[in-house]
């Protein structure tokens, strides 16, 4: 959907003044995904409080804003945070020039991207094709169409429909091929069932494959960007002589992601669900590190892992604000301050994970079971 240096202008609602700074942030995360997607903002724009028009989802005024500046900005894309039906989107692309997007398509469009195994492939194009199914009317002009012609006569099934059922097909097959791939991941768990298992899991970006090179020398891709790979790593730790543990860095969460693409990815998120022990790894250097915190500890209790031991990491430490650290360990005593870049953390770390190992056989969690919430997203994160 999105090529490279496209220009795009994003697009947020504020439904009441007191959610403003919420919406700024995700409208901050959002540019993070168009530029990782090879776009280039050029704009924000924020419908403030007032009443949401169901077939624009903005105000009148606010979609002839928008016109205006997606022409004077010489706009390719404008990007909505909220996820639009595809007769918003119609209606909005019958009035703006340029291709209309949200959220869900744009991260649908950088999974497709950062694929690169077979399993990882084949779940985003099922969520693709899910995400795509009931938007069919707007993709194509033929859809109205009836085949004819010779042979065809009398089938009385239009082109969408045909669309509509290659794709169900499609879906079936593809949902197929990923059970025999689940199979064969499950078979694997088997043959490292002898070895404790460290799932580390939290929000896109957090650190979580830089913490993974620091404890098993994988030499895993890090870098500061969301969703840089998709798929679940498994490597060993064996540093210093000590028996070894496995290290599993997980697919990584993200706020407003559609259920079709987290039932996707289950089965890849499932090694977090045969871990001995969960790291939780928070971003300290993240302004909204407690939504990001919120956003993560629902997920993997709409996963069925809040009874997991957790082991709470809070990362980046050399970049948080000025005294979110002190406040953070009077608040957290059990958790874990680091920075993943310094290799000096490397033994503490260690030491820390082997001691909620065995913690983990006697009791449950240091952190505090998750709120039940929305079903949050994902997307695996990897920087410092």
């Amino acid at each position: 959907m999105v090529n490279r240096l496209e220009r795009a202008i994003i697009v947020g609602i504020c439904r009441a003044r007191r959610d403003r700074p919420e919406v700024e942030d995700h409208l901050l995360e959002l540019g993070l995904l168009a530029e990782t997607a090879g776009a280039m903002v050029t704009d924000t724009v924020i419908q403030d409080r007032g009443p949401v028009h169901p077939a624009t989802l903005l105000r009148r005024g606010k979609v002839e804003e928008l016109a205006r500046l997606a022409g004077e900005h010489d706009a390719d894309l404008v990007i909505f945070d909220d996820d639009l039906s595809p007769a918003q989107v119609r209606n909005l692309a019958g009035a703006i020039p340029a291709k209309i997007l949200d959220r869900s398509g744009l991260i649908l469009d950088i999974f497709a991207r950062r694929a690169r195994t077979r399993e990882a492939r084949t779940q985003v194009e099922l969520a693709q094709l899910r995400y795509l199914l009931p938007r069919l009317t707007r993709q194509w002009t033929h859809l109205s169409r009836q085949v004819g012609g010779i042979g065809q006569r009398g089938v009385g099934e239009t082109q969408l429909e045909i669309d509509r059922r290659i794709i169900r097909s499609r879906i079936a097959r593809l949902s197929s091929e990923l059970q025999g791939i689940e199979k064969e991941r499950g078979e694997r768990r088997k043959r490292r069932s002898g070895l404790s298992r460290v799932a580390l899991a939290g929000y896109t970006n957090a650190g979580k494959s830089t913490i993974l090179n620091l404890l098993t020398g994988a030499g895993s891709r890090v870098e500061n960007r969301l969703f840089v790979t998709l798929d679940a790593l498994v490597r060993r730790c064996e540093r210093g002589g000590r028996p070894p543990f496995l290290v599993i860095d997980t697919v990584g969460f993200i706020r407003k992601l559609p259920h079709h693409l987290v039932a996707s990815f289950r089965s890849t998120l499932e090694e977090a669900a045969e871990a001995d022990l969960l790291v939780h790894v928070v971003d300290t250097a993240a302004g909204s590190y407690e939504d990001q915190m919120t956003t993560a500890r629902s997920t993997l209790a709409e996963l069925g892992l809040s009874d997991c031991p957790t082991l709470l990491v809070f990362n980046k430490i050399d970049l948080a604000p000025a005294g979110v650290v002190s406040r953070l360990r009077i608040e957290q005593p059990e958790a874990f301050f680091m920075s993943a870049i310094d290799p000096s953390h490397a033994d503490r770390l260690e030491n820390h994970v082997r001691a909620a190992l065995q913690f983990g056989r006697r009791a449950p969690v240091f952190e505090p079971p998750p709120a039940r919430g929305p079903l949050a997203a994902l997307g695996r994160g990897s920087g410092a």
